[in-house]
């Protein structure tokens, strides 16, 4: 007769499972990377089969770790399900949730603050990370939900907010000459949306410039911003209060679309929590 599962070593699992390395499964459940595959093999001994193909590059679920999944991911569902309906202290249960590091940094300490006092024993983890990226950690269910960012701001998605890009300085205007009539720019990385509608804004206006900066880190743009060594782009609600935010002669930035985006995958009771607190609290901040 089996031994009962450990819902931790569930966890664990899809976890691995979807991240698809025990490195990134390791910061994600907060324990040591030998931990995780001592945990995986606990739980394979527990079953008496391997779940996962292992290799160099990571590791990838075999034909009994797909079907396993799905009962490891309905478990812990059930579980939650279970605690939150008969606790008094309301909803239990983790997740993982990605957003841009602008939109953690102006908006996630109150987000995290409010939802924390409604919910104290929900569990979050982050991820920062731009756009582009998040989709991508979405598509493999590494993160549970996310806030992203969508260049149309009147978009028939789930908009939950707008948020105007705006060049910052580290003073109140900008004469072009100072640059020699090319303006350097400190830019998040070539991927990034705020990237992207820089430089189209740039080109639109004719003005010559070149990338001096770039950078996914928040914190180093700003610094760059700071020594007046160049101008950068960031959301409206991220600009420091000893920076600013420069207009003419530099071209009009657009407004994003600031959506909640989910991972393909039944979503928990915690998830829907807090995506519904999101989009209650998000649009007065």
């Amino acid at each position: 007769m089996h031994a009962p599962l450990d819902l931790r070593l569930l966890a664990t699992f899809v976890r691995a499972a979807h991240s698809g390395t025990l490195s990134a499964t390791a910061v994600q459940v907060g324990r040591t990377q030998s931990a995780v595959t001592m945990q995986i093999q606990r739980l394979e001994d527990a079953l008496g089969r391997s779940l996962f193909h292992r290799s160099g590059s990571g590791v990838r679920l075999n034909g009994n770790g797909e079907r396993f999944l799905v009962y490891a991911e309905r478990i812990l569902k059930i579980h939650d399900e279970a605690i939150s309906a008969f606790s008094d202290k309301g909803l239990h249960g983790s997740m993982t949730f990605g957003s841009p590091e602008d939109y953690l940094s102006a908006f996630f300490p109150t987000l995290l603050k409010s939802f924390g006092s409604l919910y104290p024993d929900i569990e979050i983890k982050v991820v920062s990370a731009p756009t582009v990226e998040l989709r991508t950690l979405l598509h493999s269910r590494q993160i549970d939900l996310a806030l992203v960012s969508t260049p149309n701001a009147n978009s028939s998605e789930d908009i939950v907010r707008t948020e105007g890009l705006v060049w910052v300085g580290s003073k109140p205007t900008l004469a072009l000459h100072e640059f020699g009539d090319i303006v350097p720019l400190a830019l998040p990385a070539s991927n990034a949306m705020d990237h992207r509608a820089a430089c189209d804004a740039m080109a639109t206006a004719r003005l010559q410039y070149k990338i001096s900066y770039a950078s996914n880190s928040l914190a180093g743009l700003i610094a760059v911003a700071r020594s007046g060594l160049a101008i950068s782009v960031m959301t409206e609600e991220a600009v420091p209060s000893d920076l600013h935010v420069l207009n003419a002669p530099l071209p009009q930035l657009p407004r994003l679309g600031v959506l909640i985006a989910f991972a393909d995958t039944e979503r928990s009771p915690a998830v829907d929590a807090f995506a519904n607190h999101i989009r209650s609290v998000l649009p007065s901040l």
